[in-house]
C-alpha cells in the first residue's frame, strides 16, 4: 500500500514569512550577541599569558585576556540602552554558557589519546597552554558573570537617576565599578586561590592579590575611558543606520 499523504501544512504564508524573517532590531541584537561572545571567548583563551609594562611610572601587570574583555562591557551597555536589562542579561548568560561549552571541548581534547606522528603538535606545548589555562579560564568566566551583572544593574540605576541623560556617566560609571569587581575576582581565583585548590601553576601569594588586581584595574580604567566614545558612536550607528531608539529610563 502507498504511504498516506502528508497532511497539508497549517502554516500560512504570512506565518512562514514572520517565522523566517528577522526584523532590524533582531538582526542587530544577534550581531551584538555574537561579537560579545567572541570577545569573551578570545579573552578567556588568551588569558593564560600575563603581561607587564610601565604606564606613566606605574607598573601594570595583568592577563592578556583583558585586552578584549572590556569590549563585552561596552556591548552590554549598548544592549542595555536599546533592549533593556533582560536582553543584556540574556547575552551574559549566553556568553557564560558558550564559555562553559568551550571549556568542555578543551577538556575533551586534553583527554583524547595523542596520535604519535612527528607532524602532530607536541603534547607538552599543547598541554602547557590549555592545561595550565583551565583555572584562569574558569576565573575569567566567573569574573565575566559577576562583573557583567554588576555593570547591568549600575547602568540601569544611573540611567533612571539621571532620567536618561548623561550617557557618559552611566556608560563609564557602570564599567569602571564593575571592572573593579572583575579584576579582583579574576586575580583572586585565577592566579591565587584557584591554583592553591586545583593546581595549574604556582599560586600568587594572597597578599599580592590586591596590588595585582589594582594595577590591572588601572589599565582597565583607562581603557574604559578610552572606550566611552564608542558608546556615542554605537548610539549614532543604532539610530541613524538601523533606526533604533534608546529605551526610556523607566524601561531599563
Amino acid at each position: 500500500m502507498p504511504p498516506p499523504p502528508h497532511p497539508p501544512s497549517s502554516a500560512t504564508p504570512a506565518a512562514i514569512t514572520a517565522q523566517t524573517t528577522f526584523t532590524t532590531a533582531q538582526r542587530v541584537y544577534l550581531w551584538l550577541t555574537a561579537l560579545s561572545v567572541a570577545a569573551l571567548l578570545i579573552a578567556d583563551i588568551t588569558g593564560v599569558k600575563l603581561f607587564s609594562f610601565n604606564l606613566w611610572g606605574i607598573t601594570v601587570k595583568h592577563s592578556c585576556g583583558m585586552l578584549t574583555f572590556p569590549i563585552t562591557f561596552v556591548l552590554t551597555d549598548l544592549v542595555n540602552e536599546y533592549y533593556g536589562r533582560r536582553a543584556a542579561r540574556r547575552i551574559v548568560w549566553i556568553g557564560f554558557a558558550m564559555g562553559a561549552f568551550v571549556w568542555f571541548v578543551v577538556r575533551t581534547t586534553l583527554w583524547m589519546p595523542r596520535w604519535e606522528v612527528p607532524f602532530n603538535v607536541a603534547p607538552d606545548a599543547f598541554e602547557a597552554v590549555f592545561q595550565s589555562s583551565q583555572i584562569m579560564y574558569f576565573a575569567s568566566l566567573l569574573a565575566y558573570l559577576t562583573g557583567s551583572m554588576c555593570d547591568i544593574a549600575i547602568f540601569g540605576r544611573l540611567k533612571r537617576l539621571t532620567g536618561g541623560k548623561m550617557v557618559w556617566l552611566r556608560a563609564t560609571g557602570s564599567t569602571v565599578v564593575s571592572q573593579m569587581l572583575d579584576s579582583l575576582v579574576v586575580t583572586f581565583f585565577g592566579l591565587s586561590y584557584g591554583r592553591m585548590v586545583f593546581g595549574g601553576g604556582d599560586p600568587m601569594p594572597i597578599e599580592s592579590v590586591p596590588q595585582t588586581a589594582a594595577t590591572g584595574y588601572i589599565l582597565k580604567f583607562f581603557i574604559a575611558l578610552a572606550l566611552t566614545p564608542l558608546i556615542y558612536a554605537g548610539r549614532a550607528l543604532m539610530q541613524r543606520r538601523f533606526g533604533l531608539v534608546p529605551l526610556p529610563s523607566d524601561h531599563v
